[in-house]
């Protein structure tokens, strides 16, 4: 089985960190991974995205040209690749910052408020982690679990204290999208 994601947004919202940990935890489940990052020059606010797949077998291409799972953090990114997503893709979008519909009739959408359940969760950092949440409630490729051992990881221990607020985010989006 093979999962294929484009994650986007603005640099500084956490984009290539939910792309990370979704092949960190890849890795620690022994599946195959590729991630290939994409950012703009500047630090923050430019546009960032990453393209992700997941599969049991060897991966023969790490382009993801026609997303059949599209996960989009603010509006720019919302036009620019929503347009080349497959037909009967699934999109979640987060409907803190985009205020629109999405333009197509024949994908599967999900609006996740993140930045309004990262502040009801206690932290606003963490809308990134509830974005997760919801991804992996609708493409259980990898288990939470997992999920949580990769932030865990790049945590370190100078930052373990951080574990039970992200997963409690992370909790927050999968209800999100239960609904």
């Amino acid at each position: 089985m093979e999962s294929q994601f484009l994650i986007a947004g603005f640099g500084g919202q956490g984009v290539l960190l939910i792309g990370q940990l979704l092949t960190k935890a890849a890795m620690h489940e022994g599946k195959e991974v590729s991630w290939m990052p994409s950012y703009g020059p500047e630090m923050r606010g430019g546009e960032a995205n990453c393209a992700v797949v997941i599969s049991d077998e060897p991966i023969g291409s790490p382009l993801v040209t026609e997303p059949p799972f599209a996960v989009i953090l603010n509006k720019p990114s919302l036009l620019k690749f929503v347009p080349t997503m497959e037909a009967g893709g699934t999109l979640v979008y987060n409907s803190s910052l985009i205020d629109c519909d999405p333009p197509r009739a024949d994908i599967k959408a999900y609006a996740v408020p993140c930045n309004e359940i990262a502040e009801q969760v206690g932290n606003a950092r963490t809308a990134n982690m509830v974005m997760l949440g919801a991804i992996l409630e609708l493409n259980p490729i990898v288990s939470v679990a997992s999920a949580l051992e990769a932030l865990k990881d790049v945590f370190g221990p100078e930052k373990a204290h951080l574990l039970p607020i992200n997963k409690k985010a992370m909790e927050a989006g999968a209800q999100a999208v239960r609904k």
